[in-house]
């Protein structure tokens, strides 16, 4: 038997847990795998924010460094240059901005400027990066990758697929905790598509559950992934019903957060789940 998260924390805003969240995301990068550019401009940044507060977001996740595989690495500088525009304009219009990097320096930045949550896809092996989480009381999220986004799709090899992204992210969420991070202010994602095979991300998908350990909520972020288009062999644009499909396993197997591209889709999909979960509750 699991531990159900109840709530997720943060100095900026909790969140009850009794319905899964909806993370939005939006990409200031010219390169990402599916809307790279689409938002670069600070005129394509304030319609996505304004499509996040008219379909009912709960949370903004704002990047500047694209994750693809085989992706180059961004200079600090720029990141913050990228993102930090956006980020005061989401959390000026009252949405719980999440920022997605590995880089203390851009977190800080970040969270100063009004973003309530770190999604760091490095896991949070950066001491620097767990002390800034804890100095700020910002909410995290742990992502296990195998390797770096530049090789981190080559031949990924696991012992135990569960065990080993289980022991990541527990002993990661351990850390965080020693360091100082609210145990309630911690998320986990086992990461699709970071260092997996097509194999591996559809038996993380259908063991959600096993994450569940902790109590801590988890995050499942399969929106448009490659391992939607290798079994449907559609372009990013056309995974929309494949990616729901996953998310609605994911929610069935124990996901509290849904990152996602496509929100009114899954805005949608969220409700008919939480209604069906509540009335299956009662019985």
């Amino acid at each position: 038997m699991y531990e159900r998260a109840e709530i997720l924390e943060s100095r900026v805003k909790s969140f009850s847990l009794d319905k899964p969240l909806l993370m939005g995301i939006l990409n200031i990068t010219p390169d990402s795998f599916s809307d790279g550019g689409r938002y670069n401009s600070i005129d394509g940044a304030i319609t996505r924010i304004e499509e996040f507060l008219i379909k009912g977001v709960d949370i903004a996740d704002i990047g500047g460094e694209s994750t693809r595989p085989g992706s180059d690495i961004v200079s600090v500088e720029e990141e913050i240059n990228r993102i930090i525009p956006a980020v005061k304009l989401a959390s000026d219009s009252g949405l719980f901005v999440s920022v997605d990097t590995s880089k203390p320096e851009v977190a800080k930045v970040a969270l100063e400027n009004g973003a309530g949550m770190i999604n760091d896809v490095s896991g949070m092996r950066d001491e620097q990066m767990r002390k800034v989480c804890a100095e700020y009381g910002c909410s995290v999220c742990i992502m296990h990758m195998l390797g770096e986004p530049k090789s981190m799709q080559t031949s990924p090899l696991y012992i135990d697929l569960i065990d080993d992204v289980k022991r990541f992210l527990f002993n990661a969420a351990e850390a965080c905790i020693k360091d100082g991070i609210n145990e309630n202010s911690i998320c986990l994602d086992p990461g699709f598509g970071f260092g997996k095979t097509l194999d591996d991300n559809y038996l993380l998908l259908m063991e959600l559950l096993q994450f569940k350990e902790t109590g801590m909520p988890v995050l499942a972020g399969v929106s448009r992934k490659s391992m939607i288009g290798n079994v449907l062999h559609k372009p990013a644009e056309e995974r929309l019903i494949g990616s729901i499909t996953a998310e609605t396993i994911a929610l069935m197997n124990g996901a509290d957060i849904i990152r996602a591209h496509d929100i009114t889709e899954t805005a949608d999909m969220i409700s008919i789940y939480h209604k069906a979960k509540k009335v299956r509750d009662r019985c």
